[in-house]
């Protein structure tokens, strides 16, 4: 119990989280499975989707993870994973986001997002893609041509581009880019939960709604987890035989010349 307790304490001390290879080489734990698995539950009970959705007016967009590929840019690039992004925009800064994996950029994939995180009636900013009517019906949607409008992106929707900038930073300084797709779900709630408690004046006090979550929460294995089995390709072929001793140690000092007296 004394491990789970330094675990979730670690894992919410840092702004950005920990990977379970950090957690595996800091803490008294067996192996890099057990680690993973530690902080997999963790992230399985940071889920936002008990939470009140957003409200209010509400910026949002969608963007790739996946790192650079080649083949075509944007909305249908292939071999990247697309995640939508909502951001409140409050009178004094920023509030609460939600962040979540879609299929692709059509009207149904778009209408469920918003229908799951954005409450009804809150008005909704976008771009001018041609998805977004639809899926906004109920809303009050404000659209923002990009194109005709002559600035970047990231100038038109400040708010959920930063939003995508800081979940991208995130995984490839914490993680490395090495997450899988099967599992992408879980790092944006983790990266939700943390953003939404970012103006919490103690740390404690995330460490204790972590410790709370995660005591309510069902019990998992990590075969439960574990969504994709990657063993090993080639399996060492090991030692067969008897084992001979090793060498001596008593060997004579080895020379040092800059030591000579001159």
């Amino acid at each position: 119990m004394t491990v789970w307790f330094e675990a979730i304490w670690l894992f919410t001390a840092g702004k950005s989280g920990i990977s379970a290879m950090y957690l595996h080489r800091v803490l008294p734990i067996g192996s890099y499975q057990t680690a993973w698995t530690m902080l997999s539950r963790l992230r399985q009970v940071m889920s936002s989707a008990e939470s009140e959705p957003l409200r209010g007016t509400v910026e949002m967009d969608e963007t790739f993870l996946g790192g650079p590929r080649h083949g075509k840019f944007g909305r249908g690039a292939a071999g990247k994973t697309l995640v939508a992004g909502a951001l409140e925009i409050l009178p004094d800064g920023w509030g609460r986001a939600r962040l979540g994996v879609i299929p692709d950029a059509s009207a149904a994939s778009l209408k469920a997002f918003v229908r799951a995180n954005i409450a009804s009636g809150s008005t909704v900013i976008t771009d001018a893609w041609r998805s977004y009517p639809s899926a906004l019906a109920g809303y009050v949607h404000e659209p923002v041509n990009v194109a005709a409008s002559g600035k970047p992106a990231h100038e038109s929707l400040p708010a959920v581009h930063r939003l995508f900038a800081l979940v991208k930073r995130s995984m490839e300084g914490t993680y490395q880019g090495s997450w899988s797709v099967e599992h992408l779900p879980q790092y944006l709630d983790e990266f939700v939960f943390r953003f939404n408690r970012r103006h919490s004046r103690s740390r404690g006090l995330v460490f204790m709604r972590l410790l709370q979550r995660a005591a309510a929460s069902q019990r998992v294995t990590y075969r439960d987890l574990a969504l994709v089995s990657k063993p090993k390709p080639v399996h060492p072929a090991g030692v067969h035989g008897a084992r001979a001793w090793p060498g001596t140690l008593d060997i004579d000092s080895p020379p040092l010349p800059w030591r000579k007296n001159t």
